[in-house]
């Protein structure tokens, strides 16, 4: 496929650019908006990634995962040489992903992105999508492990609002009995 080659200097719509060539799989019209040290951070994950083959392994592990990937720019807008982005992706798992093999499910979770622009070319994209959803869709994750999560999360908020609680009710009961 020829890369479309895009002239804009605006942020806003170059990042829009970028999302709709990945949306038709015309990878080279989207590095051809990268610098070649583009820069991959990713919620999670223990280091920066760098450079335009990195940024292929990861957007080829995702199409040969789920090759009819759908992406849904939801939300976009940018301020300076920032561009934020909520994108929803939908498809259906068809090859391996993170080691769980193709299930045929369908999957549907969003994702939150942030693009610095320089000199009309992507630098750097911070990411943080909701991995945890696509996860228990495909039963990477089982629905009974998501909901002992939260509710030992919950345990935790709770515990920690009753003992403020507690204490703040005892040093009352304190103060009323050195009266």
């Amino acid at each position: 496929m020829t890369a479309i080659q895009h002239t804009t200097t605006d942020p806003a719509d170059l990042v829009h650019a970028a999302f709709a060539a990945l949306e038709r799989q015309d990878f080279e019209s989207v590095v051809s908006m990268m610098v070649d040290d583009f820069r991959i951070n990713i919620a999670g994950m223990p280091q920066q990634k760098r450079g335009i083959p990195a940024w292929r392994r990861n957007i080829q592990m995702m199409f040969n995962a789920f090759p009819d990937l759908q992406v849904h720019v939801q939300d976009l807008f940018a301020e300076d040489d920032k561009v934020a982005v909520r994108v929803r992706f939908t498809g259906t798992h068809q090859g391996e992903f993170l080691g769980i093999r193709p299930t045929g499910k369908e999957i549907d979770y969003l994702s939150n992105e942030i693009y610095r622009v320089e000199h009309g070319k992507i630098t750097e994209e911070w990411i943080c999508s909701d991995l945890m959803t696509l996860l228990q869709q495909i039963g990477g994750v089982s629905s009974a492990r998501l909901m002992t999560m939260w509710l030992v999360g919950y345990r935790t908020w709770f515990a920690l609002a009753s003992g403020i609680a507690g204490g703040a009710a005892a040093g009352l009961a304190l103060r009323r009995l050195v009266r």
